[in-house]
């Protein structure tokens, strides 16, 4: 990979990737993500990705914030590593969805930065300052922008993109490990898990499931450090002869525990004849 030789201009590559996380969240309902002006002080209140990592007493805010939504939303008090978990769960799936749907439908690669993105506990909805980080293919109109990273091919874009996932939540996962009484592995798993789910929504939103399987599968074709597992999709087919995309997930994000009955269609507890009749029910 190459990077222009020209001084950074934050400005201009912000507002391209304001654009994107813009039509990303008028696309995904189910993404709670404010996206403030680039150039402003627009994020402000919750706490910041930074500040989750690196003070304790804001980790436990962010754990027990999720405690009680899951106490609101079905009447039960989760044990604490269940709610740093599903907390995780929500973190993870969110921010590699703002990173893996802008690969998706542009092959841009931004870098979120810690600092640049904000959480409201209360709400759970997070604020995102578009920064300045960007990787695209070189012949990307984008790459003439100042200081963007170039990419020679799409294998090296989609490094990239495994790469700014890893990047920002590998100190996350250090810092809520021990909360979470979950090893590395399965830590990682959740991660992998949620980068290729968050593309799959993507498409079957899009009404291209087809293509954003397949997007995924090229992404994480196996285990890929740090990821432990690939995509490993799957197809199981219904009485009236049609193909759907299934897969397991690698890692848990401990709703089986919360809904005993309503567990994930992908969580590993789940079996294949399980997964039928759900798709047929």
């Amino acid at each position: 990979m190459s990077v222009a030789s020209t001084p950074p201009s934050a400005g201009a590559v912000a507002r391209t990737l304001g654009d994107v996380y813009a039509r990303l969240t008028d696309l995904c309902d189910v993404l709670s993500v404010r996206v403030a002006e680039p150039g402003t002080a627009g994020a402000r209140g919750g706490v910041s990705a930074a500040e989750l990592v690196k003070d304790e007493a804001v980790l436990d805010a962010f754990v027990a914030a999720e405690t009680a939504r899951i106490h609101d939303r079905y009447g039960s008090v989760p044990r604490r590593h269940v709610a740093a978990s599903r907390a995780l769960h929500d973190y993870a799936w969110s921010v590699s969805l703002l990173m893996s749907g802008a690969w998706y439908l542009e092959r841009r690669v931004p870098r979120i930065r810690p600092e640049d993105l904000r959480l409201d506990l209360d709400s759970a909805e997070f604020t995102l300052t578009p920064g300045s980080d960007l990787a695209c293919l070189a012949d990307d109109q984008a790459a003439t922008l100042p200081g963007v990273l170039t990419a020679p091919h799409e294998e090296a874009l989609r490094v990239e993109l495994r790469a700014a996932v890893a990047d920002h939540m590998g100190p996350l996962l250090d810092a809520i490990g021990p909360v979470a009484r979950r090893g590395s592995r399965a830590l990682w798993g959740m991660v992998a898990d949620d980068l290729v789910s968050g593309i799959w929504y993507l498409g079957r939103t899009l009404g291209r499931e087809d293509e954003a399987v397949a997007a995924a599968t090229r992404l994480l074709p196996t285990a890929v450090t740090p990821y432990p597992g690939g995509a490993d999709f799957r197809h199981l087919t219904t009485d009236d002869g049609r193909r759907h995309p299934t897969r397991t997930r690698t890692g848990c994000c401990m709703y089986y525990t919360i809904r005993p009955d309503e567990a994930c269609a992908t969580c590993p507890r789940t079996c294949d004849a399980e997964r039928l009749r759900r798709l047929q029910g």
